[in-house]
């Protein structure tokens, strides 16, 4: 019989998964993947750490989730000493026929009792068992939706011309969403981007803002979000964006017009034909919260955000663009590097909350431009 590490290793080498594609796609890190196979508990946090990713890991991999816990609870018991005073307990003394004479009386006033209590209890109208509960569907109407969902529950997405319909297929450690590109599996204040219409672009954002993994039956409190970037307004992964683009919605409307360009010409001078992979670096003159995204990747679909203090650093590679929020625009001194070149950046003054995108796009002579662009 396979144990439970053998049965993972087997069925991820099986699928042709390395550790870090696992890692992406279940958001578990690789170091705990490697611990499950190895059965190497003990960098954990903690055992509802290791049930709740084995819960995720097996489901991932096509694997009998409760075989897996079986295995693992087996296990726990075979790593559990026998207690030394147990070893070392003299039987007892009391002769058998005493033993037996105690619990003869135990039982024979066990039934007594019961005879009694039931004959003095008063009689009681049978109680209705509670009718059981109707799965609910909500539409989402607005850009962003929360409420509490229960398994079976379901939650309707408008986007175009069709609608997306995700449910709550279970509830325990983890939750699972099941959706139109598959299952989803959430952890506590856990994200999930999802590609609704399967076209490689983020067009919804979910978070389990509350759950109880103890008790499925209080439901979890989940926020939907509408992508709010220009990734839906393109058909294909990684496209550049019109030069001319922009979302003029008033509060946070984004204008590539005008936005400043960051490299415009290659080094020789002439125009730039293709893209090519940046990396934005920064280095931190005073304590700043810093968030960033990448944007318009099929692989990194990630949000991020950290405080820095003076002296740290940071550095993002990015392919298409970069979505970036600042607390303080003078505390992070950035600059774009490529090409061979680098280009410092200016975001504003002291103390201010700059939201900005530095993303490639494409200008009326078809020539690209690296731009800074500020949402208002």
């Amino acid at each position: 019989m396979e144990s439970l590490g053998e049965k993972l290793k087997t069925a991820r080498e099986e699928k042709g998964f390395s550790f870090d594609q696992v890692s992406r796609e279940t958001n578990i890190a690789a170091r705990y993947l490697e611990a499950l196979e190895a059965e190497d508990f003990s960098g954990f946090p903690g055992e509802p750490y290791i049930i709740g990713f084995l819960r995720n890991y097996g489901a991932y991999l096509g694997l009998d989730v409760q075989e897996l816990l079986s295995l693992y609870r087996a296990l726990k018991i075979q790593e559990q000493p026998v207690p030394v005073e147990q070893l070392l307990r003299s039987p007892s003394r009391l002769p058998r026929i005493l033993i037996g004479a105690a619990i003869a009386l135990v039982v024979l006033g066990g039934i007594g009792g019961g005879i009694v209590f039931f004959a003095a209890r008063p009689r009681r109208d049978p109680v209705q068992a509670p009718a059981a509960r109707t799965a609910k569907e909500v539409e989402m109407n607005t850009d962003s939706l929360e409420s509490r969902f229960y398994r079976g529950d379901s939650v309707l997405v408008p986007l175009g011309d069709n609608k997306y319909r995700l449910e709550l297929s279970n509830l325990g450690e983890a939750l699972t969403l099941t959706t139109p590109g598959g299952q989803v599996f959430l952890d506590l204040s856990q994200e999930a981007s999802v590609d609704l219409n399967s076209d490689g672009a983020v067009d919804l954002r979910i978070t389990a803002a509350d759950f109880d993994k103890n008790n499925s039956a209080s439901g979890a409190q989940l926020r939907f979000e509408l992508a709010n970037d220009l990734t839906a307004a393109f058909s294909a992964p990684g496209a550049p964006v019109p030069a001319d683009s922009g979302i003029n919605s008033g509060a946070g409307a984004l204008n590539l017009a005008g936005a400043p360009g960051i490299f415009t010409t290659t080094a020789g001078g002439g125009p730039i034909l293709s893209p090519y992979p940046f990396t934005l670096q920064s280095s931190f003159q005073g304590y700043c919260m810093f968030r960033w995204e990448i944007l318009f990747e099929r692989d990194r679909r990630d949000r991020n955000e950290q405080y820095f203090q003076r002296a740290d650093e940071l550095n993002i590679p990015a392919q298409n663009g970069i979505r970036i929020w600042v607390s303080n625009a003078q505390a992070a001194k950035l600059q774009v590097i490529g090409g061979g070149r680098t280009v410092p950046l200016e975001l504003g003054s002291a103390g201010e909350v700059v939201v900005a995108d530095i993303r490639w796009v494409l200008d009326e002579q078809k020539h690209y431009r690296l731009v800074l662009a500020k949402l208002e």
